[in-house]
């Protein structure tokens, strides 16, 4: 199984091309980590290849081996034009436009590239692949676009021009300057060689769902963080509103056997106020005679419950899909053949990505209609002035925040619509159903970083408003949590520039400090959450130094 070497600043991951994890996979963004094949992997890929240089010795004819390609595939190729079809099909296949992948996204899809072969289903040559292996360590990463990909046969054209550069040819991040430059002389400053591609090898390199991966497993990472920030948010906002903790007893939501639903709900018991925990907020309006909340308190376990699910079960789909075999056709060195089918199809992770868009964007949805409680002194009655600051009318506080997160949500509400039931055949109706992957993944880790920025408002108005119910306190974790923000921003006595502190806050959210806190207490609260791993099924934010399972 693929494993982790881990020092403060020095990780390795072994790939055997079945059991790589999210986490694994985003740990590689520190400068001094390194990948590598397990040595059963490495004992596949020779046995595949040498399935395929038997193939080539007798002569058969089959797909991509010494054929065209699509709906050239009944072209013959003679062998000594093998080499210059290979890389005729990566030229070629070069066509993507836009702005570049960043190089830690780069260093993704090569690495989930290299997983992908490292199965032994693909017929890459052991020194080709150990070729891509040293280049993904010295951070030689080809340039790479971010659009023109369909998410069918394979992420064609961002895959082609992941092998471009490693062939010489192209641009290559340069780890040294820390540009862009010519790959041939990038490869040759860092001791590298121009890849020269074998039969199949071109073919090889760009059948597969990676680069819809690549953006999957990011956007599942910071999903699973969002989900705690967006549990404690709404904690906030509650105690902020002088609302009731009563709507999230556990006898309730043992009704409604929903697994995130109970999650959420027992996460929220273990923030807010209890005997153990206890709130003076909470305390000071005990018999104020309110019964029950508005929905988007009342039913935070219920909308939040479903985010989390979904964050889970899209992760079992990016999990299972980056340990797949989408190469074609496949080889299966122990049978001696060779099969053309259809794993490149991207269907899988590309619904995937369009449900996660969907789910996490409603951490949002709900989140900016607190924001407005918060804010709008019709809503919250009369304990917290006119958007949450003094002299209103001299200040005008919150109120455009609040209009940010507005402009957000809305803005995701066009983000959410899935680019997977869209379909244009291409390649001469040969590939006549595509998913649009590509786009569905990158417009989910657009939803999931607004997402991001619409809660770190929900942070900054809450505590906010607990400013005006000094000298009362909350519960201890909720404190801790904003003594957090007011390490970035103060509280808001006057108007001034509201913008820093808004980014402040949401690079507070991403370093993942509030989730790490959160989860440090429930560990030791008397509820501790115990039915699922950290955040969401196993994924952990990465905080600072590389965090892996």
């Amino acid at each position: 199984m693929a494993s982790t070497g881990k020092r403060k600043k020095d990780i390795s991951v072994f790939l055997d091309g079945n059991s790589l994890t999210i986490d694994q996979l985003m740990s590689l963004e520190v400068e001094d980590s390194h990948v590598d094949l397990t040595p059963e992997a490495w004992k596949r890929v020779t046995d595949g290849r040498g399935v395929i240089d038997n193939l080539i010795s007798s002569g058969k004819k089959v797909y991509g081996i010494n054929t065209g390609f699509g709906s050239f595939s009944n072209v013959g190729i003679s062998t000594e034009k093998l080499r210059e079809l290979q890389e005729n099909l990566i030229r070629s296949h070069a066509a993507g436009v836009g702005e570049l992948l960043s190089p830690a996204r780069t260093r993704r899809l090569l690495t989930l590239r290299i997983n992908v072969l490292a199965k032994g289903r693909s017929g890459i040559s052991p020194d080709t692949l150990r070729q891509l292996v040293d280049a993904c360590n010295k951070w030689c990463l080809s340039a790479v676009p971010v659009k023109g990909t369909v998410g069918a046969s394979g992420d064609l054209a961002p895959l082609a021009h992941l092998a471009l550069g490693l062939m010489g040819e192209g641009k290559m991040w340069n780890p040294q300057t820390r540009t862009w430059a010519d790959a041939k002389d990038v490869l040759a400053a860092h001791g590298l060689r121009p890849l020269v591609l074998g039969a199949k090898e071109g073919l090889a390199l760009i059948n597969g769902t990676q680069f819809i991966v690549t953006f999957g497993a990011e956007a599942l990472h910071r999903a699973a963080n969002v989900a705690v920030v967006a549990d404690v948010a709404a904690a906030l906002s509650l105690e902020a509103l002088k609302g009731t903790v009563v709507a999230f007893d556990e006898a309730i939501h043992r009704e409604r056997a929903h697994s995130g639903q109970q999650f959420v709900a027992k996460r929220l018991r273990s923030l807010l106020h209890t005997a153990d925990n206890p709130s003076e907020i909470a305390v000071s309006h005990k018999d104020c005679g309110v019964v029950q909340d508005s929905y988007t308190l009342r039913c935070v376990p219920q909308v939040h419950g479903i985010c989390l699910d979904t964050i889970e079960w899209t992760k079992q789909i990016v999990s299972t899909e980056m340990n797949s075999a989408t190469d074609n056709p496949m080889v299966f060195a122990e049978d001696k053949k060779v099969i053309s089918g259809g794993n490149f199809h991207g269907e899988y992770p590309a619904k995937a990505m369009d449900y996660l868009a969907i789910g996490v964007h409603e951490y949002a949805n709900i989140s900016e209609r607190r924001i407005e409680r918060l804010v709008n002194t019709t809503l919250n009655g009369t304990s917290l002035p006119p958007f949450l600051v003094s002299e209103g009318g001299l200040n005008s506080g919150f109120m455009i925040a609040h209009c940010t997160a507005a402009a957000l949500v809305s803005e995701d509400k066009a983000l959410c619509h899935p680019a997977s039931v869209d379909s244009i055949s291409t390649s001469a109706a040969k590939e006549d159903h595509v998913s649009m992957g590509g786009w569905a993944a990158r417009k989910a880790v657009e939803v999931v970083s607004n997402v991001e920025t619409v809660l770190a408002i929900e942070l900054l108005a809450a505590c906010q408003a607990i400013e005006f119910m000094r000298p009362l306190k909350s519960t201890p974790v909720l404190e801790s949590v904003h003594a957090l923000v007011r390490e970035v921003a103060a509280p808001w006595d006057t108007d001034r520039f509201m913008a820093p502190d808004i980014n402040a806050v949401v690079d507070l959210v991403r370093s993942g400090k509030i989730a790490q806190l959160v989860n440090t207490h429930m560990r030791i609260s008397p509820e501790p959450l115990d039915e699922m791993d950290d955040f969401c099924g196993g994924v952990k934010v990465q905080l600072g130094d590389a965090e892996t399972s």
